[in-house]
């Protein structure tokens, strides 16, 4: 008897984790949907009011947008980087080791560090980048000061943090390919395209999946390189999804609408994860 109850015991800590900062929130936060919430003032049910103003929300739109080409140019780019930097360390090279353990170490960085470093090497007056642009060509970019440069510059941030992660896990699933296979290949073609296109792709493609599904689940959440880099600007041109959702809440404190845009971007990652499930169970399934 004192055996169960002493399994209980260990239990509890986790059941009341999971409780209080799983449940309990997704629960108060979907109450707060229904009515309009703000800081000092009695809240007021307005029903689906919060929803319907998502259609006119144009602030919203835009940095949906924005989130959705961020999320389509940094992961396609990871992945394709990824694997290539994998097929060249599958390779026989010398110091393959200590280039590896090299390669890895911006996935240890937190965000909000990469973006701070961010600030550093892109600041337009005497960061290094422009730096050595002006020394070479005497022109310099506006890194932080143009829309368009400001996005190239979290892009490439976001490209130089977990690229290696795409690598590592990439290269994890090509080392685990039997060897058998690849010199029954090489008998019948020399061609290392061909090998590639037509045994290593296939092959690894399930990892490829997988790495994707990660990063796109991940990058849809991407906020703390902007928020330390840009802060959302120049103007709203980098305020991603999360950024707006973050201001709506804790800075104009509107807790009810802010609570909307949280499971819209629930619902937007549950899709994209469905789909991939889907898809998987019907080419590996």
């Amino acid at each position: 008897m004192k055996r169960k109850r002493i399994k209980y015991f260990f239990l509890f800590p986790s059941i009341f984790w999971v409780l209080a900062f799983t449940i309990f929130p997704l629960v108060y936060s979907l109450s707060l949907t229904l009515f309009r919430v703000r800081l000092g003032k009695p809240a007021r049910f307005v029903g689906l009011a919060n929803f319907a103003r998502i259609l006119s929300d144009y602030k919203m739109w835009h940095s949906l947008r924005i989130t959705l080409v961020y999320v389509a140019v940094t992961v396609a780019l990871q992945v394709i980087l990824g694997l290539l930097i994998a097929l060249l360390f599958h390779q026989e090279i010398k110091g393959k080791s200590l280039f590896r353990a090299l390669l890895i170490l911006p996935i240890f960085c937190t965000p909000v560090a990469v973006g701070y470093l961010g600030l550093t090497v892109f600041y337009e007056e005497g960061g290094p980048i422009n730096s050595i642009l002006m020394s070479f060509f005497g022109t310099k970019i506006p890194w932080l000061s143009n829309p368009f440069w400001a996005w190239v510059a979290i892009l490439l941030l976001d490209i130089w943090q977990w690229t290696p992660f795409c690598f590592l896990v990439i290269l994890a699933g090509l080392q685990s390919l039997p060897e058998e296979i690849y010199d029954a290949a090489y008998l019948d073609s020399s061609s290392e395209w061909e090998i590639f296109r037509k045994i290593t792709f296939p092959m690894v493609q399930p990892v490829i999946v997988i790495v994707l599904l990660l990063r796109l689940i991940e990058s849809f959440k991407i906020f703390d390189v902007v928020y330390s880099l840009t802060g959302g600007g120049p103007g709203t041109s980098t305020e991603v999804y999360s950024l707006f959702t973050y201001r709506t809440g804790l800075k104009f404190f509107d807790f009810g609408y802010a609570s909307v845009l949280g499971y819209l971007l629930l619902a937007m990652v549950s899709v994209v994860v469905n789909i991939f499930f889907r898809r998987i169970r019907e080419v590996y399934g």
